[in-house]
């Protein structure tokens, strides 16, 4: 029985927590790892990229995409809605905290899971729900946490252009010309190991300043994220890939980003920096009994 559940998990937990343990080893190691750089060619180039050669190469077509959107989008309200409940119920800062209940880690733990769980449709499945996250954060994120509204910044992120770009030619129902397509997949390839090995990284910089805002904040995003995308499921009728993306990617931890823009706009960085480190680790943790749970 062991060996079945070994057989069933490790192909899919194994070499996602391996790449982010690298990733550890190596922020923890006297080798350089420049942050910052990896940082922008992940959001600015690798992921972008993906996005769209993933969006122009499904074969579901916009139906299948919306309804995935659509899914995550009242998985997204929801979260907002129960996260301001919660947080002004704890007297936590509403500033520093939602976006870690909002903003799940799609991106660095979502989409490999996604990829090696369910293949290539739960793929681009993932992709859906990453991307309206994606706009979610580089857009409602940022003014949360900066305080205003700015569509100027929001306007410089490659991301929102590869969306805009990739629903184009689903639209149109058009094939990017061939040398477009080698291109962008040549670089789609960099995002999904720079996104584990970044992911491992940060987390061997990051402190848990406080323990119990940390530990609160990482069980209401496990917790309520579980139960929102479960509920959603159930509430959209959702079944198969579709439902199990959506469930898995609404149950992931607080992503990174989250730190990035606490940082940039100084809303208690070291506060988001704790519960992106506990939210990780509990995850890990609940991650084997949530596939066998899905798959």
């Amino acid at each position: 029985m062991v060996q079945d559940l070994f057989v069933i998990i490790a192909p899919v937990f194994l070499p996602v927590f391996l790449i982010v343990a690298l990733g550890f080893g190596w922020g923890r190691s006297a080798w350089r790892f420049e942050a910052e750089f990896v940082s922008r060619l992940v959001t600015r180039i690798a992921t972008p990229a993906l996005i769209f050669s993933t969006l122009v190469g499904l074969e579901m077509g916009l139906a299948a995409f919306g309804e995935m959107a659509f899914a995550g989008l009242i998985a997204m309200f929801s979260f907002a809605a129960t996260g301001f409940i919660a947080f002004k119920a704890l007297g936590m800062n509403l500033r520093t905290y939602m976006p870690t209940m909002i903003f799940p880690n799609g991106g660095n733990l979502g989409l490999p899971l996604c990829l090696f769980a369910f293949g290539e449709t739960g793929m681009a499945l993932a992709i859906a729900y990453f991307t309206l996250m994606a706009v979610g954060q580089f857009t409602v994120g940022q003014w949360i946490v900066s305080g205003r509204v700015s569509f100027r910044q929001a306007s410089r992120e490659p991301i929102l252009y590869a969306v805009g770009a990739a629903i184009v030619f689903m639209g149109l129902e058009m094939t990017p010309p061939q040398w477009i397509s080698n291109t962008v997949e040549l670089l789609a390839g960099a995002s999904i190991p720079l996104l584990l090995l970044s992911l491992g990284v940060a987390l061997s910089r990051f402190k848990v300043a406080s323990i119990r805002p940390a530990l609160a904040a990482s069980f209401l995003r496990l917790g309520l994220g579980f139960s929102i995308g479960y509920g959603v499921a159930e509430l959209l009728e959702l079944e198969g890939l579709v439902r199990n993306v959506l469930i898995l990617q609404s149950a992931t931890p607080a992503a990174v980003f989250n730190y990035l823009f606490a940082e940039r706009f100084g809303q208690a960085p070291e506060e988001v920096a704790g519960t992106i480190i506990v939210s990780t680790l509990l995850f890990f943790l609940a991650l084997p009994g949530l596939l066998l749970f899905l798959m």
